[in-house]
């Protein structure tokens, strides 16, 4: 075998492109899957919180603690507000927090957030009060939205450009796993109650295991070379690049090929949200505040409403939690369905046409019919869904500079959380007044604006390298 490369240090400027050169050569490896899957286990708890909400949501309006609907439009003591505090939650995470891992790394803000989660959910388990659950609520989602932010980029820095797009289909996947989890859980526990505490608050305390996990993930998991480099820690980057190149060349039993050419990048500095408001990142945060806005008003005022819309069909609310759960099972087979396309048709264009998908399905769905029509229709829906997550979470991270990438994905991920906010108090009102199809035509607006904005506006990404893709 042919020794690997180094990167000597003598030249700052160039350090950095180098060692992120090195990375983009790497093949596939089953370390680097294993990184991407460690990661991915941190992130399933994530997906854990944001899902179920809806599953819950039955047992908690049967508890009395929250209703179903309120009289008035931002009521918060009816679901809606605890749907909207989870978001405004993440919407602070994301938007006021986003820059923590910029500023101390991937890895350490990672086992930050985690436990925080861990820590917020116990004690929203425990509340007696509408006002107790949705301050919680929002408190948990604050440190679930600094989690969101660090592995979108944490994935998209540690894998090869070759199969960012795979990358994130098989971390979305892992993730997802967490929605057939919690709705099985839900229809497990939540007609129920054990040792005094509801089924629901079960469902919830079952999240706080992620804090188990955590010392595992992080010995197990290096910081992202790309960040280290950024930061002039060019030793520590440069053992951490050799290591994932050496067992790259044991899988691929041969010498690694050279990297590519070099790209000198700018040296990194703290930008500022002012300063990201210039050109070239001007046009692409406005873009992406637009997509991540609407598309969450899409895609959680339906995922949080699973079981009160096949309730308002006529379903019971004993059978809608397991049909639910029915559904719940597609989530994590869209990103793998992802796995075969992401990095061979353009990301902005799954986007697009699965936002079509979303209209034409969700239309079927308000128009009714047999519960098993339903279902498929529901699964359709939730499929197309997670295409446009495996895309969108792979695009936007990787369309800024390493410097500040996890600052401006809390930025236009942030628009993301106060569309799925605004989604509760939105689709319940719609609810009450125009019934499911009024809640479907709200949502094909809302797709209909993703398509115009991505597949009119949106750059090409696929298999460009991130230091191209970020000048």
């Amino acid at each position: 075998m042919l020794p690997l490369a180094r990167t000597t240090f003598d030249d700052a400027a160039l350090a950095a492109p180098r060692l992120a050169a090195r990375i983009d050569r790497l093949p596939a490896s089953r370390h680097l899957w294993l990184l991407v899957f460690l990661i991915s286990i941190g992130g399933f708890f994530e997906v854990y919180d944001l899902i179920f909400t809806g599953y819950i949501a039955p047992g908690v309006a049967k508890s009395g603690l929250l209703k179903t609907t309120t009289a008035a439009f931002f009521g918060l003591n009816g679901i809606a507000g605890f749907i909207a505090a989870t978001f405004a939650g993440l919407f602070v995470g994301t938007f006021a927090l986003g820059w923590l891992p910029d500023r101390y790394g991937r890895r350490s803000v990672f086992t930050f957030s985690l436990l925080w989660y861990s820590f917020g959910s116990i004690a929203m388990a425990l509340q007696h009060t509408s006002e107790g659950l949705v301050l919680w609520r929002f408190i948990t989602g604050i440190g679930v939205g600094i989690e969101i932010v660090t592995i979108d980029s944490y994935v998209t820095e540690l894998v090869p450009q070759s199969m960012r797009g795979r990358a994130m289909a098989f971390n979305q996947a892992v993730m997802f796993m967490a929605a057939p989890v919690a709705a099985l859980l839900s229809y497990w526990l939540v007609p129920t109650s054990a040792f005094g505490l509801e089924g629901w608050r079960w469902v919830m305390l079952a999240g706080a295991g992620g804090a188990v996990l955590v010392w595992f993930i992080r010995r197990a998991v290096p910081e992202s070379p790309r960040w280290l480099a950024a930061h002039g820690q060019f030793e520590r980057g440069e053992q951490i690049v050799c290591e994932m190149e050496r067992r790259a060349q044991a899988d691929l039993g041969r010498a690694l090929p050279e990297p590519a050419s070099v790209l000198q990048v700018p040296p990194h500095r703290r930008a500022s949200l002012a300063e990201l408001w210039q050109a070239p990142y001007r046009a692409r945060l406005a873009l992406l505040i637009v997509f991540n806005f609407c598309q969450a008003i899409g895609y959680y005022g339906f995922a949080n409403w699973v079981p009160t819309l096949l309730v308002g069909q006529g379903v019971t609310v004993t059978k809608s939690l397991f049909y639910s759960f029915v559904i719940a099972i597609a989530l994590p087979i869209g990103p793998l369905l992802g796995m075969s396309i992401a990095d061979r048709i353009e990301r902005k264009w799954i986007i697009v046409a699965s936002a079509f998908a979303v209209v034409v399905f969700g239309l079927l769905f308000a128009r009714g019919g047999a519960a098993s029509w339903l279902i498929v229709l529901e699964v359709l829906i939730s499929l197309a869904g997670q295409l446009i997550s495996v895309s969108y979470h792979a695009y936007q991270a990787e369309l800024f500079p390493t410097a500040v990438r996890c600052r401006a994905n809390g930025i236009v991920y942030s628009a993301s959380r106060a569309g799925a906010m605004m989604s509760g108090f939105l689709v319940a009102s719609l609810l009450r007044d125009f019934g499911v199809g009024g809640v479907f035509a709200g949502i094909t607006a809302c797709m209909v604006t993703v398509m115009i904005a991505i597949g009119g506006f949106g750059p090409r990404t696929n298999g460009i390298q991130l230091e191209v893709l970020s000048r």
